[in-house]
């Protein structure tokens, strides 16, 4: 990994691309020094796709879904990127990183790039790097960018800060089900897949739908223009595909009008940056040995009860900013 640069040509490769995404989650100040310019020079490239992010309870079928909706997207003359994020455990650190055993016939076509990614500890169900890896897979030439989340929580809602489109998947149930739902994440979606409607669970799938349909009348709606639609998919008979990429356009269309996508990337960017910024200035702070000490004794007071969160970390910030003035 060392000796490995990629620069934006390798990315016409999916070895290429798969090289770049590993430099740009590398912690090593070596790696994160490339990576910086190497997103510096795919900046021009990136912009024209689609940017999906994909969350739902497990057992929802999203590998299952996103699959069928890949390969429906490629048949369409689309490429299609899934960045599919596994969980990591929190006791060994490890992750499965099994997504192209669950999406065999979509990683076998050359249309179509998967990179599963471990989430390690970062909040809202996608990995620390998700968003570099996002404008690399665009520089590349995918058209069609979809995050697929670790599940459903309340900092799941992190994915809605970096994609154009958040698609929330739900099972063919509704009653209590519905209510099991987070309300916060509902309000997010701006658009409502029901998947598994098929067979014994066709009946269901259309109760629940009219429910769906029901409470989200009862929400705001999560963009100005949009009321969210509800969409009954069978994943494996491959019906309604076509209707969820129709309302995936039409959703895209209507963020255009009035400049609100630019508006709404821009915004993106922010909070990228400033999530960037935190996470450099801590990283920058444990890289040396001396400031590590402090840092390590102040996580050691604060699990002692010996000193408050808060203001162990306004005292070490003073420290530091103290520090830089002289």
């Amino acid at each position: 990994m060392s000796s490995i640069s990629p620069t934006v040509a390798d990315l016409a490769t999916r070895r290429g691309l798969a090289q770049a995404i590993t430099l740009v989650e590398s912690r090593k100040l070596e790696h994160r020094r490339t990576a910086t310019g190497l997103i510096a020079e795919a900046m021009p490239l990136t912009g024209n796709a689609l940017r999906i992010g994909i969350s739902g309870v497990p057992g929802v079928g999203k590998s299952t879904f996103i699959e069928a909706f890949g390969l429906h997207l490629i048949d369409r003359g689309h490429r299609v990127a899934v960045l599919a994020v596994d969980p990591t455990s929190q006791r060994t650190g490890g992750s499965i990183l099994g997504d192209k055993t669950r999406m065999e016939q979509l990683a076998r076509n050359p249309a179509a790039f998967i990179r599963p990614s471990p989430a390690g500890r970062t909040l809202g169900g996608v990995a620390r790097r998700t968003r570099e890896a996002m404008l690399l897979c665009e520089a590349a030439g995918y058209d069609v960018v979809l995050v697929e989340t670790v599940g459903v929580g309340q900092s799941e809602t992190a994915v809605a800060d970096m994609v154009d489109l958040f698609l929330l998947l739900l099972l063919p149930a509704g009653g209590d089900e519905l209510q099991g739902i987070k309300r916060g994440i509902v309000e997010l979606a701006d658009l409502v897949v029901i998947n598994k409607c098929d067979g014994d669970l066709q009946a269901a799938a259309n109760h629940a739908a009219a429910e769906y349909r029901h409470a989200l009348t009862l929400l705001r709606p999560a963009q100005h223009g949009w009321r969210t639609p509800v969409v009954q998919v069978s994943s494996i008979e491959g019906r309604g595909l076509d209707q969820v990429w129709d309302l995936a356009t039409r959703f895209r269309a209507v963020l255009e009008r009035g400049n609100t996508l630019a508006d709404k990337r821009g915004g993106q960017a922010l909070a990228w940056f400033r999530s960037d910024l935190r996470e450099a200035l801590l990283d920058r702070l444990t890289a040396d040995p001396a400031w590590r000490r402090e840092v390590e004794a102040a996580e050691a007071a604060v699990r002692a009860g010996a000193a408050a969160p808060s203001g162990a970390a306004a005292a070490l910030l003073d420290r530091v900013l103290d520090q830089r003035a002289l």
